[in-house]
């Protein structure tokens, strides 16, 4: 049976500097079997309307990887964070409700558009729905709805840019899930990266036999 759900557009959140990877931009790196950007794209192109990265730099080689997306900078320079790319996205999108996901996802959770859309719905008052794996809130994974945009800019204003105190203004909703054997749910340095390739060899080498 197939759920109907609002409109959605996808955001793929690569607007950080990427410090602790030596400026190495992630959205364009191999954790996988796949370059970051088409891992996400082919995971949700058939269920939003477009999909959109937040990024400062390389639209023309996301551009070539996967020539249907869009891009957006941030309203503000000087990297000022998630929050920022979420209230920028809303100058761009089309759609009352934005999936925001981060470059650097190892995991991407079956049915997680729908689940955020179910968490959202059980509250009339919330305006975001986050992914929560193996009980670790994964805030920049979320599930938004346009009207939060005031709140977004006033939290920018007043240069409060924690997600987890913003969202607590916007009533959040959490959709949980769980894996086994994941060993980071993002990378965030090359150390884990490393950490990364070597546990999933591990993993695969140990699950052959």
């Amino acid at each position: 049976m197939t759920i109907q759900i609002p409109a959605t557009d996808l955001v793929i959140l690569a607007g950080g500097q990427a410090r602790r990877m030596n400026g190495m931009n992630k959205l364009l790196q191999q954790f996988d079997d796949q370059i970051q950007l088409s891992k996400i794209c082919q995971k949700f192109k058939s269920e939003v309307r477009s999909i959109w990265v937040n990024s400062h730099r390389d639209s023309s080689i996301y551009k070539q990887i996967e020539p249907n997306i869009y891009c957006y900078s941030d309203d503000q320079t000087g990297f000022l964070g998630p929050l920022m790319g979420m209230k920028s996205a809303w100058s761009y999108l089309q759609s009352d409700y934005a999936l925001f996901i981060p470059c650097d996802v190892t995991y991407i959770p079956n049915q997680v558009l729908i689940k955020l859309h179910r968490a959202l719905q059980k509250n009339p008052q919330a305006l975001v729905a986050y992914v929560a794996i193996n009980g670790d809130a994964l805030y920049p994974f979320c599930l938004l709805k346009k009207e939060s945009l005031p709140i977004l800019q006033q939290q920018i204003n007043t240069n409060k840019l924690s997600l987890r105190d913003c969202f607590k203004q916007l009533h959040a909703q959490s959709a949980s899930f769980k894996k086994q054997s994941l060993f980071c749910h993002s990378i965030n340095s090359l150390d884990e990266l490393q950490q990364y390739k070597q546990m999933k060899a591990f993993h695969q080498i140990f699950t052959a036999h």
